[in-house]
């Protein structure tokens, strides 16, 4: 059991990597993000949701087990907050557009500016997820009016 809470938590070895684990193990969260904008945004809303809240005790129990609240090499909360940045934006589909969002999240993620830095220091499990959710959320902010600016100038 405690093999598989760390594959899970470490994004399958992703978090292992020496350089930059956050930035590595997120890259799972391009596929995930990518296949999610295909469903409804009904079905996009239900699922993201629905791993937030799953890998909150996932996160935790292995947070335990490494001995730090939020250890570097636990990467399962940026893969499934990644989704958030993008949610609903069928535009986001484009690789342009998902690698910005990916460049976006990441720059949140990294600088924790007041928002994420103040979710990540709620207990245990729920604070390693929610800096990564609020990261993703200020992401879909920026990529919300980036994308609308672009439909617009496409308009002209």
């Amino acid at each position: 059991m405690e093999t598989l809470l760390m594959a899970l938590s470490t994004g399958l070895g992703l978090g292992l990597s020496p350089w930059a684990p956050g930035t590595v193990g997120t890259l799972l969260g391009l596929p995930l993000a990518w296949w999610l904008l295909g469903r409804t945004r009904r079905v996009q809303l239900g699922l993201t949701a629905a791993l937030l809240v799953a890998a909150i005790p996932v996160c935790h129990q292995a947070a335990t087990l490494l001995g730090f609240k939020d250890d570097g090499r636990i990467v399962l909360d940026e893969i499934v907050a990644f989704p958030v940045a993008v949610l609903g934006q069928a535009a986001a589909r484009h690789p342009a557009a998902l690698a910005g969002a990916y460049v976006i999240y990441r720059g949140f993620d990294i600088t924790k500016p007041a928002p994420v830095s103040q979710a990540e220091a709620l207990p245990g499990g729920i604070g390693i997820v929610l800096d990564d959710s609020v990261a993703a959320a200020m992401t879909w902010l920026v990529m919300a009016g980036g994308l609308a600016l672009w439909r617009r100038r496409q308009t002209r």
